[in-house]
């Protein structure tokens, strides 16, 4: 039997209803511009919102030239004729901008990570709870065709039991992005490395169909400027983390923005039967290794045939942002939850908060607040 924990992705197969289209209000003009809500056969982009002009042409020219443009947020949720809205702002922006989005009735597909701290995290589950709409969190390792491969060959049992996992999200080019164009420093400007998990936990929660329960983290930085006089209070460029998992098991999670090493986003689950190495930075392939010592190289399926055709297509973040516009439709479509749902969400977020407090304590062991389940 599937669950919520499995890739919930409807079958392009299946013959689709007669109904209207979901109409969607993309907010954030940058990495909102990634996605394909105007090439799935359900969904239409009917506004597109940021606060600049030119990236409001942007997302008109990749979505609809007939859609609305709005530069107030509030102006487009109380305009009318939206089903969603498709959130891509600044992190500590998306609790706030997502809870009016729901207070107005619509469904909300947000960029990651959910909230910036333990009480947005509460402060999100309660509007989401509160509003009965649908809330998906954009997690783009969950639709990794890697991601999704060792999901499933988890739940049919051919890891035997994976009792650890490696996962890292290793990002040079990062630093630049602490200043705006107008080189004043932005939201990621010293944001605590552990703070931006979800690419990683996802990794290992999702595959393992296990928790992070407790964590012992450490922290480096150089010193410089910005890890002096930040907002954070921030001392560090990289961090690392060792949690324990709900099943007994553990999982080593690095977050580094000073590396010489070129960008990475992967994962390596240990098991007693099987293990698998997603494929490394510099070209190495992703290899399967065996109880009986054998090594192979591995590449999984694209797994394009589970999308509408409009929609197999290469796509950012390994080939993950067809599949995440999919879900999204999908889910609101046929009125589910979505596989990353709220609690999904925060069980990948949370675990971040407790990380970089131990790493502050130098490497004290922090439970991590656990926010239940649907």
């Amino acid at each position: 039997m599937l669950t919520r924990r499995h890739f919930l992705l409807a079958s392009a197969a299946a013959p689709a209803a007669a109904t209207p289209k979901v109409r969607i209000g993309v907010v954030g003009g940058n990495f909102g511009a990634s996605f394909f809500w105007h090439r799935h056969p359900d969904s239409e982009v009917a506004a597109v919102c940021d606060l600049r002009e030119d990236r409001i042409g942007r997302l008109k020219k990749t979505y609809n030239p007939g859609a609305r443009g709005y530069t107030r947020y509030q102006e487009m949720l109380e305009s009318g004729g939206l089903d969603a809205v498709a959130m891509f702002t600044p992190a500590p922006l998306h609790v706030e901008m997502v809870t009016q989005a729901l207070e107005k009735g619509l469904h909300v597909v947000s960029a990651v990570p959910a909230a910036t701290s333990l009480a947005d995290c509460e402060r999100l589950l309660a509007a989401v709870r509160k509003s009965g709409a649908i809330y998906m969190m954009a997690e783009t390792s969950y639709y990794r065709p890697e991601v999704v491969w060792a999901r499933e060959s988890r739940a049919a049992g051919k890891f035997g039991t994976i009792f650890y996992t490696e996962a890292e999200y290793y990002h040079q080019g990062l630093y630049s992005l602490w200043y705006d164009e107008q080189k004043r420093p932005a939201w990621r400007y010293a944001f605590p490395p552990l703070h931006y998990l979800t690419h990683s936990s996802s990794m290992v929660v999702s595959v393992t169909g296990e928790w992070l329960t407790e964590v012992s983290a450490h922290g480096w930085g150089d010193g410089r400027t910005e890890l002096r006089d930040n907002p954070h209070k921030n001392p560090h460029m990289n961090e690392v983390g060792l949690f324990r998992t709900s099943g007994g098991g553990s999982a080593r999670i690095a977050i580094f923005r000073d590396v010489a090493i070129g960008g990475s986003e992967r994962a390596s689950w240990f098991g007693t039967k099987l293990t698998y190495r997603m494929p490394q930075a510099g070209g190495l392939g992703g290899v399967l290794g065996y109880a009986n010592e054998k090594m192979e190289p591995f590449r999984p399926p694209d797994y394009w045939d589970r999308l509408p055709e409009s929609l197999r297509t290469a796509s950012g973040h390994g080939g993950s942002h067809t599949f995440l516009t999919h879900e999204f439709v999908t889910a609101v479509k046929q009125k589910r939850r979505p596989a990353v749902d709220i609690y999904e969400a925060l069980a990948y977020t949370a675990p971040g908060f407790a990380g970089h407090q131990s790493a502050m304590q130098g490497g004290a062991v922090v439970k991590v607040r656990d926010f239940g389940r649907a």
